[in-house]
């Protein structure tokens, strides 16, 4: 077939005469732009046996635990803000303002650390970037135990931030890559569900222990996975890849930002955005929301957070069972990302409510932003294999530095409509650019993931 459109069209392009071929069978594998057929016929249901197997693999284990560590150190500065700046001689406004720059600092260094993690994963490996990444924000954390001022606190925030950038992207990009295609979601769904119960363990013990113990806690947690890793063998894409020669940094970047991919990547970006304007906001600032609604008893931003990612939980395991059971991953993010503006609207709109009916919405709206594995799924799907860890680091990452831009419009919004309106104002922003993400995104469920950009 592509003979005869090639004497048929001699002018075009191979990647245009694509465009006029036949979609190629499911077990086709792209290398280099070369279509090879592997005769692999997928099936339309899986045993029993073939989901546990996916479970169990040891790359959704090791990623599982991974990010539970990674997650658990993430979420733990929002537990543990208020005692911790209030013993460092803090209080009232400051614990908003100086809580907002230490968040925002953590977050940028997730932004490097995305960049760079990322880079790397698709230069020198995916277990590269997942050893060196967990050593990072192990050591940060530990050190962060140690600190007795907000320059100390600053500096560890963001090379904390810079380590926890490269556990969820490794994790996930080693996992599509290590599992069937049909199965992967159930890989990446698992990684997800396991590793958000980091943040409930993460409220729990920064609520019953000293803010230093628990910062403790997180470093050796850390340093005891990486002898977990040594189980987890490379993912045989990249090995396939490197053998015919590795990326630079310069042709990754190149490759990423040309015209024809940087719209997908940034899709790719908007349609994470309403995750982490609630956990990065609405969750991180809840007791200052709740007095603002007039809650009628004192609400903890510890028991936020474990209400919150115990519904995330619960939402990654439905967007991830439900778009393998329809095999369809757009589908389900257009519905947990329209849950997620509804309930945050209807969070706003509480009048006096009893702190246990806000911590039971606080709970419906982690449900709705559990659509976080699809999401990272979904990235790492739509690229290729030279760009793909690049792609699955960054674009969460980007995501949750949102954060930023979003706390600096809802400090400039809050002096002149107040906590509640600018906070739901911000909501129907990062809404309406998700939507503009979804749309521009196709659907991956059954795409094979064995080819490189060009």
């Amino acid at each position: 077939m592509q003979e005869f459109a090639r004497k048929r069209c001699p002018s075009l392009s191979p990647q245009r005469l694509m465009v006029f071929l036949p979609r190629p069978r499911r077990g086709a594998c792209f290398n280099s732009g070369a279509m090879t057929d592997h005769s692999e016929s997928l099936p339309v249901t899986h045993t029993y046996r073939e989901i546990a197997a996916a479970l169990l693999h040891p790359a959704v284990i090791v990623g599982a635990l991974g990010y539970f560590v990674d997650i658990y150190d993430l979420i733990l500065f929002g537990v543990v803000r208020v005692p911790s700046l209030t013993k460092l001689g803090f209080s009232g406004d400051q614990l908003v303002t100086e809580g907002t720059w230490l968040i925002n600092v953590q977050m940028a260094g997730m932004l490097i650390g995305g960049l760079l993690w990322g880079l790397l994963g698709d230069w020198r490996g995916r277990l590269k970037i997942l050893f060196g990444s967990i050593i990072l924000y192990s050591l940060a954390n530990i050190a962060n135990g140690f600190v007795h001022n907000l320059n100390g606190y600053t500096v560890c925030r963001f090379l904390a931030g810079i380590g926890l950038a490269g556990e969820l992207g490794g994790s996930i990009t080693l996992v599509s890559e290590a599992l069937p295609r049909t199965l992967r979601g159930y890989g990446t769904m698992m990684v997800s569900a396991i590793g958000v119960l980091g943040a409930v363990v993460a409220a729990k013990v920064g609520q019953y222990f000293d803010w230093r113990t628990a910062y403790f806690v997180g470093g050796g947690l850390g340093l005891l996975l990486l002898f977990l890793r040594v189980c987890v063998r490379e993912s045989h894409m990249f090995k396939s890849m490197s053998e015919s020669g590795r990326p630079t940094f310069a042709s990754q970047l190149g490759l990423l930002f040309k015209p024809k991919r940087v719209g997908r990547y940034l899709c790719c970006i908007l349609i994470g955005l309403p995750c982490w304007y609630v956990i990065g906001l609405v969750i991180l600032f809840s007791p200052e929301f709740a007095r603002a609604l007039g809650t009628t008893g004192p609400v903890t931003a510890g028991n936020a957070i474990a209400c919150s990612y115990t519904g995330i939980c619960l939402g990654d395991l439905l967007s991830g069972g439900f778009s393998q059971f329809i095999r369809a991953r757009k589908t389900m993010l257009l519905i947990f990302i329209l849950a997620t503006f509804i309930l945050a609207n209807i969070f706003f709109s509480l009048s006096k409510p009893s702190p246990e009916l806000l911590y039971a919405s606080i709970f419906l709206i982690g449900i709705a932003v559990g659509y976080w594995a699809v999401f990272v799924t979904v990235a790492a799907e739509h690229f290729g294999t030279n760009l793909r860890a690049t792609v699955a680091t960054t674009v969460p990452n980007f995501a949750r530095g949102a954060v930023i831009p979003a706390t600096m419009l809802y400090n400039v919004l809050k002096p002149e409509f107040g906590m509640l309106h600018s906070g739901l104002a911000v909501g129907w922003i990062v809404t309406f650019l998700a939507l503009i993400g979804w749309f521009g995104l196709r659907e991956t469920f059954h795409d094979d993931l064995n080819y490189v950009e060009e």
